[in-house]
């Protein structure tokens, strides 16, 4: 584990892991402050019942809108710290990409395109919150960095941007309470933004569907050829959950759905599976490692190096958070990263 300052340097190796140790117990059989039980109960084709959540990394800063890479590790998005972090197959953590204005969430195209929403200065825990000017937009960042969309159609700004995923034609679909599309040519459509709380996105194998979180059930819209969504339909619920965030499929066409209770399952036709519970709030998820066979869940809240649940004074933004993993029988979809 590797917890890192609010300044993204090291601080403290396997903090955790020392304070959470006893007797000859390994230290991930103990609960650390903050997390909950999280017994994992077998789910054919999906996980064994004696799966166990490993804990890989951790900050004060956000590790959100994960992603896997060709080479069996993750990058996700750190807003705060203006960079997209890479956590490596072995677990080590390092700055991929620098000086990217607050980076929501990343997504890669099966072309190896990257892709990411930009909050720019909109967080409220930075300094210049108040007098933020510069517009959010939705990017690509490599193999060339260009702007696809920092307005809607009609000139309004985006506003503070959520999730993407890309449609694998150099566009993408993203979420700023409602739904929408930018082509590669830079033109903003709307696929849904009436009667939505949207968060997480996500794409089907074939990309023939659209996937959107609302809250406590996640919507699906069909994807035409040019790239617009519509008939737009309920596909699965959260079996009484709420928070419905980000989301990933497997090899199968299933959906992983992650909520306040853990990491929801639904079959390819929509029918509710079971549930992955958790040792924190994941708010992303996506598979990685050499197969696939690796589910890893950034969730919210770390320790800090007191061994007590990392806490902000009153009216400042928690955002620390903490990345686990665990082995699973599923794999992720083959045909693009995520």
């Amino acid at each position: 584990m590797n917890l890192i300052t609010n300044k993204g340097k090291s601080l403290l190796t396997q903090v955790a892991c020392a304070i959470a140790l006893v007797a000859a117990m390994p230290c991930q059989a103990q609960l650390l402050a903050g997390e909950q039980p999280a017994t994992v109960t077998a789910i054919a084709g999906v996980i064994a019942a004696d799966a166990q959540w490993e804990l890989v990394w951790a900050g004060f800063e956000t590790a959100d809108g994960i992603v896997g890479t060709a080479d069996g590790g993750v990058l996700f998005a750190q807003e705060q710290t203006d960079t997209i972090h890479k956590l490596d197959a072995n677990n080590k953590d390092f700055v991929y990409m620098k000086n990217v204005s607050g980076p929501g969430a990343v997504s890669i195209d099966a072309q190896g395109r990257v892709y990411s929403v930009l909050r720019t200065c909109t967080d409220p825990g930075k300094w210049h919150f108040q007098s933020c000017n510069e517009l959010t937009k939705v990017v690509q960042l490599a193999p060339e960095s260009k702007v696809l969309a920092s307005s809607f159609a009609d000139g309004r700004p985006l506003g503070r941007l959520n999730d993407l995923i890309a449609d694998g034609k150099g566009g993408a679909y993203f979420t700023v309470g409602g739904v929408y599309h930018v082509s590669a040519e830079g033109n903003v459509s709307v696929v849904e933004e009436k009667n939505l709380k949207s968060n997480g996105i996500m794409l089907s194998r074939d990309g023939k569907t659209l996937y959107v979180t609302n809250d406590t059930v996640v919507i699906a819209f069909d994807v035409a050829n040019d790239g617009s969504a519509g008939n737009r339909h309920d596909f699965v619920s959260l079996n009484g959950d709420t928070g419905a965030d980000g989301m990933a499929i497997d090899s199968e066409g299933r959906l992983y759905i992650t909520g306040g209770k853990g990491i929801h399952v639904a079959s390819v036709k929509g029918e509710y599976i079971g549930l992955i519970p958790t040792r924190r709030r994941p708010i992303t998820v996506a598979f990685a490692g050499a197969d696939k066979s690796i589910l890893y869940a950034p969730s919210m809240g770390a320790v800090g190096p007191d061994g007590k649940a990392w806490e902000t004074p009153a009216g400042t933004r928690n955002t620390a958070m903490t990345v686990y993993r665990i082995r699973m029988q599923s794999r992720g979809f083959a045909g693009r990263p995520k």
